[in-house]
């Protein structure tokens, strides 16, 4: 199955490319308070790309035997994750307040921009990892 470790990581890599493009389209549409933020199109494509997504991440884990709970970055980008979908869920649904909305946007887009930077480094303080040496 490691012969198919390139293949399985571009997936993976342009799965989340699209995964946060159609997430920034659907919060910038909440922004502009259109009535397509939550269309089923929209929604059913997201929920596609993130199970492609999904899968890609649980065959790379285990192709390369690092694992969440075992390895610190890949805790790090776990709980990072379970953070941007609760975020991502505020700002496009569940926020009572516009305010609320934004704020959750933001924030949920800062913590994608952190489990990125945590991906790149492969080490659990991201960006922050030079500051630690």
């Amino acid at each position: 199955m490691i012969a198919y470790y390139p293949q399985i990581k571009a997936v993976h890599v342009h799965a989340i490319g699209l995964s946060f493009a159609i997430f920034f389209l659907r919060g910038l549409l909440m922004l502009a308070r259109s009535k397509f933020t939550n269309h089923a199109a929209l929604r059913y494509t997201s929920y596609t790309v993130d199970t492609v997504l999904l899968t890609a991440a649980l065959m790379l884990a285990t192709m390369l035997h690092q694992y969440p709970f075992v390895h610190a970055w890949l805790t790090a980008k776990v709980l990072l994750l379970v953070a941007y979908i609760v975020l991502g869920v505020l700002a496009l649904k569940r926020a009572k307040t516009r305010q609320a909305q934004i704020l959750a946007f933001i924030a949920a887009c800062l913590t994608f921009a952190m489990i990125f930077a945590i991906a790149r480094a492969h080490h659990w303080a991201g960006p922050f990892v030079s500051l630690l040496r």
